[in-house]
């Protein structure tokens, strides 16, 4: 299963890559896609992640980042 969602506050392909390594990090997340232009963040896994855990992963990754 792919759940989208959008984050805000990235700036460069290094915000990209540290979002992309926490939320890789979360238990259950088997992959993700994440675009600078329109922040779309894309997690594929084989059960339902909470978004708490996501939201925990993005702002590990920046304080500066929210998702939604």
């Amino acid at each position: 299963m792919i759940t989208s969602y959008t984050v805000t506050g990235m700036t460069c392909n290094h915000c990209v890559h540290a979002i992309k390594e926490e939320v890789s990090a979360v238990p259950g997340v088997t992959a993700v896609d994440l675009t600078l232009e329109g922040g779309t963040l894309d997690v594929t896994s084989d059960a339902p992640v909470d978004f708490d855990r996501i939201v925990e992963a993005v702002y590990e990754a920046g304080e500066q980042y929210s998702v939604a």
